[in-house]
């Protein structure tokens, strides 16, 4: 029964590591802006996020089309790779134009 339990905690730890480490992060998404995107946008990523609400960021990327909207507002970015794309939701997502909060880009 004891060797059931520690198997079980450690099915448990191992799920929730694992999950905590495929998620995206706000503030990765910032630091990446600033290094690969914001040459070729020209603005802040405040300016960047607020270009659309909360939803709106929701909606694009449910669709599948955030990589397409980024091109579409800065135009010249080039292909992005689809695993930085979770990043760049987050950081937008955040500092949407209704979320009240202002990034430091």
């Amino acid at each position: 029964m004891n060797k059931i339990i520690k198997i079980a905690l450690g099915a448990a730890i191992l799920l929730s590591l694992g999950t905590t480490t495929a998620s995206a992060d706000a503030a990765k998404g910032m630091k990446l802006y600033k290094k690969k995107l914001k040459g070729s946008c020209k603005v802040s990523g405040a300016v960047m996020a607020a270009k659309h609400s909360q939803d709106e960021w929701s909606e694009i990327n449910e669709a599948g089309e955030l990589e397409s909207e980024i091109q579409n507002l800065c135009p010249g970015t080039g292909d992005i790779k689809d695993k930085l794309l979770p990043h760049y939701y987050d950081f937008f997502y955040e500092y949407a134009s209704d979320s009240g909060n202002v990034p430091s880009c």
